[in-house]
């Protein structure tokens, strides 16, 4: 790494034959004494193994020998001191390396390591190497480490052990063997230097541990080629990939040190594989809980099913999210929807199965139901091809029999239909861009506590977020946007969908959905709606609207509140039930819709906020609170602002129950609605009966079931125009449709009075 810094520099020490005034009896600092003229010492030209040399009769028992001249020790460099001795007669000393460590200023370094291994001659005339290697570092192999101190050295040999024997020295070699430190001083390993090859063929596995094990804790650098790896592996050091990698679909590689998309995308050249192999690891491995997409967009051209990508996983139950990044559907054939039909038969004692399904096996899971007396959003959970049954998530309310039914499978740009159960996962900050061509996200049958926080559902071609089963159990979604592809079209001719229910307790807050076909198709119970502004309207004046929020559940048990309902209306729906008449079970109720903002823009006058419509007789409502909201209309006002649909069947008013619709407001409603409402009545002439009339007030058309309060304002006065001080009382639900109160006196008055009716029994 450092060589072209000593490129140029003269390391070596001159030969002995250049004179000795330059070697030192001491340890090479000025001043000390040489063997030039030393008695004991003298210059031997030709010795038959070294040429010129120098011999020395040892006579100290440290005999040294130092080279005067400062040889530069730079900063990331190591040098070799190399010599070859010999012994020529008398005792046998020991040989070592040894040197003096100069710093700044000339004084030594304190406290370092001076002298190298010791070396024992055991015979005459053999030739011994001694070496030893010298730099700041504390590397292994480094015989003196002196820090960063240290900026020379004076190198040479020191003679111990017995006086009394000569040897000769060659001239001593000093080397710059950096080189030789250069893997351990860099950041990284190459898996090639563990026999990695990348053919493209040659398993890699081994190599790839091995080169892990080895970088203890430095990167591992996948360097140039295409390397297979026949099973699983898993980096705990950081990995950097100049070439790719393959293996099988069932092997996964784990990156534990960084676990990004980019890396996988690096490591596979091909961003949709370097998505299911990244998700396989998210599932295969314990050490991360997120994916980060590190902002990327990855273009998809087909649907990821996100089973195949971990097909050895059925069910996982561990959070794990993905986060940070963007999916984009590119236009291709493989988005094109898949459409099947078959007889099926349907009983009401098998709610949740269709069965005698005529060609079942090309019935794909996920499939979209249509068929005569199917409610919205029935999805195929599951099918048994032996048995030809299908599994499906709703009960069918009027489908009993055989029939020909039609299966819509939609393509989305993550399918994770393939697996039994997953639970606790989560999307943040993803922007799922199917451009017109793709739908979103498609659930697994099984989980719960789903969660899509911050994210786009950018212009589904038909869905969003599908559930075919159960888990949008605990479901939330917070603050993401749901853009339709539909814009340009008329409200009433759109059919995407946001995303739809199927359990219960699902959070649904702070999101916006603009202009599809409906927000949601919500059914099971304990939802709270918070928050949220969906419109659906168009440019047209005059015109119809859609609904944008289906309840499909008659006691739902859900909160809407501070919501904008702009431009569509609230469908309340019991069409997912096998048997819709009202039996014993809980009607329509537990609902409160409180402090929402209702707006209308040049919509038709028969248009209405919320809507019920009950699929079968018999049915009431019984916990309806609509209070503190604001209904407006714009560009021409609506006749009220709530229906009844009785095109299937209509309500029983007669037990309509705790019902509070009050203290909202309207702008350019013709009709308020109001229950119990407080309206005032007057009689010019003198009447026993007073017919008071609150059909327009009650809700849905329902009935003035009770009068709670009756109060002259002013005095009653009789034909005479004399005070009466009388009491009267109440007849409710007279009339055509049981809207009338009369109110009787037990003789003729004439007046104004405040009567308060309400549509229900209170209690």
């Amino acid at each position: 790494m450092n060589k072209a810094i000593t490129d140029g520099l003269v390391l070596t020490p001159p030969p002995f034959a250049n004179g000795l005034d330059m070697w030192s009896r001491g340890d090479g600092t000025p001043g000390t004494p040489t063997y030039d003229g030393f008695a004991t010492a003298a210059y031997v030209p030709a010795d038959q193994d070294f040429g010129g040399c120098l011999e020395i009769l040892k006579t100290e028992n440290t005999q040294t020998l130092r080279y005067m001249g400062e040889t530069p020790l730079l900063p990331g460099c190591y040098l070799q001191i190399k010599a070859r001795v010999k012994a020529i007669s008398g005792n046998l000393p020991t040989v070592r390396i040894a040197a003096y460590a100069g710093r700044a200023g000339g004084s030594a370094v304190p406290g370092v390591q001076t002298s190298g291994p010791e070396t024992t001659l055991t015979s005459y005339g053999e030739v011994v190497e001694i070496t030893a290697i010298v730099g700041g570092g504390a590397r292994g192999g480094v015989d003196l480490s002196w820090g960063g101190d240290a900026i020379y050295g004076h190198f040479g040999i020191d003679l111990t052990g017995s006086n009394g024997g000569v040897v000769r020295v060659d001239d001593i070699e000093i080397t710059d063997i950096t080189s030789a430190f250069l893997r351990s001083m860099m950041n990284w390993v190459d898996v090639k230097d563990f026999g990695a090859v990348g053919d493209g063929t040659t398993d890699n596995t081994a190599a790839f541990e091995a080169a892990d094990a080895a970088a203890d804790g430095r990167e591992v650098l996948i360097s140039d080629g295409e390397f297979y790896l026949a099973d699983n592996v898993t980096f705990e050091s950081p990995v950097r990939f100049q070439g790719t990698v393959t293996m099988p679909t069932e092997k996964y590689l784990a990156l534990q040190q960084n676990f990004d998309f980019d890396t996988y995308a690096k490591a596979f050249g091909d961003e949709e594989l370097a998505f299911r192999k990244a998700f396989q690891a998210l599932l295969k491995q314990s050490s991360h809980e997120s994916l980060d997409l590190c902002g990327r967009s990855i273009g998809l051209r087909g649907p990821v099913d996100m089973r195949a990508a971990v097909p050895d996983v059925a069910t996982f139950t561990s959070r794990r999210v993905i986060r940070n990044g963007q999916f984009d559907a590119i236009n291709d054939s493989a988005w094109t929807t898949g459409e099947a039909t078959s007889a099926a038969t349907y009983s009401i004692g098998n709610p949740l199965k269709l069965t005698n399904v005529t060609n079942v096996a090309n019935i794909e899971v996920g499939s979209l139901i249509t068929a005569n007396g199917v409610g919205r959003e029935v999805y195929v959970t599951s099918k048994n091809v032996g048995a030809q049954e299908l599994t499906i998530t709703q009960p069918l309310y009027d489908a009993v029999g055989t029939q020909t039914y039609t299966f819509k499978r939609f393509r989305y740009l993550l399918d994770f239909s393939g697996f039994e159960k997953i639970s606790q996962f989560n999307m943040d900050d993803v922007d799922i861009k199917a451009d017109g061509v793709a739908s979103c996200v498609m659930l697994p049958p099984a989980g719960l506590i789903w969660h899509f926080r911050d994210c786009y559902f950018n212009q589904p071609k038909d869905r969003g977020i599908t559930s075919i089963g159960l888990a949008c159990q605990g479901m939330l979604i917070d603050r993401c946007q749901f853009i339709s592809s539909e814009q340009p079209l008329d409200s009433i001719d759109r059919t995407s969908i946001g995303f739809n229910i199927n359990a219960n307790d699902a959070k649904i807050r702070d999101n916006r959905c603009i202009k599809m076909g409906a927000w949601a198709v919500i059914n099971g119970s304990g939802h709270m709606i918070l928050g949220n502004h969906w419109f659906h309207g168009d440019d047209n004046r005059n015109a119809p609207r859609v609904a944008g929020l289906i309840l499909t559940k008659p006691n739902s048990k859900i909160i809407i509140n501070g919501n904008y309902c702009d431009n569509n209306f609230i469908e309340w729906t019991n069409e997912h039930d096998a048997e819709p008449d009202f039996s014993s079970e809980f009607s329509f109720g537990s609902l409160s819709i409180v402090g929402n903002i209702f707006t209308s823009m040049g919509a038709a006058s028969f248009f209405r906020f919320l809507v019920i419509k009950p699929y079968g007789t018999g049915h009431f409502v019984n916990g309806l609170n609509v209070s503190g909201n604001t209904f407006k209309s714009i560009n021409g006002n609506i006749e009220r602002v709530d229906k009844l649909d009785d095109s299937i069947a209509t309500l029983n008013f007669t037990r309509f129950r705790n019902v509070n619709w009050t203290g909202n407001t309207y702008h350019a409603v013709d009709q308020w609605t109001i229950s119990p409402t407080t309206q005032s009545f007057t009689e010019d002439s003198p009447q026993e009966t007073w017919d008071c009339d609150f059909s327009d007030w009650m809700p849905f058309g329902a009935r003035a079931r009770n009068v709670t309060d009756v109060t002259p304002v002013g005095p009653l006065r009789n034909s005479n125009n004399v005070k009466q001080y009388l009491s009267g009382y109440s007849d409710p639900e007279e009339g055509a449709t049981g809207g009338e109160v009369k109110i009787i006196w037990p003789s003729a008055v004439k007046g104004r009075i405040n009567v308060t009716a309400r549509c229900d029994n209170p209690y």
